[in-house]
């Protein structure tokens, strides 16, 4: 996979220049109009993880690569992207017109805990598609940000803030009711919810060096402080599969997307994956997928083959 893009890279990329402030303390923060990175002809937003985090607002239709999801948007969404998860847009000359806001984490020192939002965990919704006048309540919201950052106004990134803050929580409504989920009396489902989140939290994996360390039921239950037959019963009654299940499919899903867009040799791949032997890999992904690792990774090159959540 490529190399995680900074806020320096991506001005440097963008602009071919680099902001003096960018390395102070206080954070960064800054927004800009969609158009100018959309059209005929206009690249494709490379798979890579970010060091920042990033909103999106478009109109018009594209396909997102998210972690292990493909997103398909048909009309108008709202896409919130941060540092833990890759990401790539194609189709990109289909969308219309939109917005988007960049900031890292500092930019919201003291200012509260906006990564425990449910859009940035995993078991969130990352992209929410909108109505016309959905869409156009974000666009009020990203043109006062515009007209904020450009003002004298000595406290302006205080506003920017609070403009930042309130698309998150205009968001937060539209996603599904998620309130139930770790509600009193449900163990099961609260322990079902974080093992899901402790499983996706081990992707994705940066380079051939990083090996997961959960990879069975019972290093999962170690960790929860639970006993195995405890936590498979949980993730059974609540997710109608067993937990080596999720287990397998989250590996083999993660091994699709190094396969896809990395160069790592399948050697690599399957060490990083726990795998001891490159066999057992071999064995475990043509078992999960149908076909050997090597043989997806050349339909995915010759055009062949697709990913599928």
């Amino acid at each position: 996979m490529e190399k995680i893009e900074t806020l320096k890279d991506f001005y440097q990329n963008k602009f071919n220049w680099i902001p003096e402030n960018l390395s102070k303390d206080w954070g960064h923060f800054n927004v800009f109009k969609l158009d100018p990175y959309i059209g005929i002809g206009a690249k494709t937003v490379p798979y890579r993880r970010r060091d920042y985090y990033k909103i999106t607002l478009v109109k018009g239709s594209g396909t997102i690569y998210y972690a292990n999801k493909i997103i398909e948007v048909k009309e108008n969404a709202i896409v919130f992207s941060n540092p833990l998860v890759p990401y790539k847009w194609d189709s990109t000359e289909n969308l219309r017109t939109g917005y988007f806001c960049i900031f890292n984490h500092d930019f919201f020192q003291q200012y509260g805990n906006f990564s425990a939002y449910s859009l940035y965990q995993p078991s969130g919704t990352p992209v929410i598609e909108l109505s016309d006048a959905g869409y156009e309540s974000f666009q009020v919201i990203f043109e006062r940000m515009l007209a904020e950052i450009d003002s004298t106004y000595i406290h302006k990134y205080d506003m920017l803030r609070n403009l930042a803050l309130e698309m998150m929580h205009t968001a937060l409504k539209l996603e599904p009711a998620n309130s139930s989920r770790y509600a009193p009396g449900n163990a099961n489902q609260k322990i079902s919810m974080l093992f899901l989140e402790l499983l996706e939290r081990q992707f994705p994996i940066e380079g051939p060096q990083n090996k997961i360390k959960l990879k069975t039921p019972s290093d999962f239950a170690n960790q929860l402080a639970v006993h195995v037959n405890h936590l498979n019963r949980a993730v059974k009654e609540t997710t109608i599969k067993t937990t080596s299940q999720l287990i397998a499919e989250r590996i083999s899903q993660e091994a699709k997307l190094i396969l896809s867009h990395g160069e790592w040799t399948i050697a690599d791949i399957a060490e990083a994956l726990g795998f001891n032997e490159i066999s057992y890999f071999n064995h475990f992904f043509k078992k999960q997928v149908g076909i050997s690792p090597a043989k997806f990774r050349n339909n995915i090159h010759h055009g062949k083959t697709k990913i599928r959540e």
